[in-house]
């Protein structure tokens, strides 16, 4: 099994899509059909969509997590500290690597592996 697909909801799409272009992303923004225009990037076989709220949704969802393997860690933190970005967990090392856990703009907790 591949996970091929990703879609984060948000109230601004250009915000969400800035901040996870730290890590190294490259985002399009576009539509296709009938969707609303949003931004894409990919990851490996795995495509990453920011879009807006659905019109049934006031917030976005807030209990989603993700862990991203990423190169440049220590500048991506110093970045992130100096951008006053909420750290749930410093960069320690852990069972599962050496890690941060932050906040995305929507409150998403965001596990960061040094890789």
């Amino acid at each position: 099994m591949d996970i091929r697909l990703l879609v984060l909801r948000t109230t601004d799409t250009k915000k969400l899509a800035d901040f996870y272009s730290l890590f190294g992303l490259t985002f399009d923004y576009h539509k296709h059909g009938n969707t609303p225009f949003h931004y894409s990037a990919t990851i490996g076989q795995t495509i990453l969509e920011i879009y807006p709220l659905t019109k049934s949704q006031t917030e976005a969802d807030k209990n989603l997590r993700l862990g991203l393997g990423i190169d440049n860690f220590d500048q991506i933190i110093l970045t992130l500290k100096e951008m006053q970005v909420q750290f749930s967990l410093e960069p320690t090392q852990t069972d599962f690597g050496f890690m941060a856990i932050i906040c995305d703009p929507d409150e998403r907790k965001i596990e960061l592996y040094k890789k």
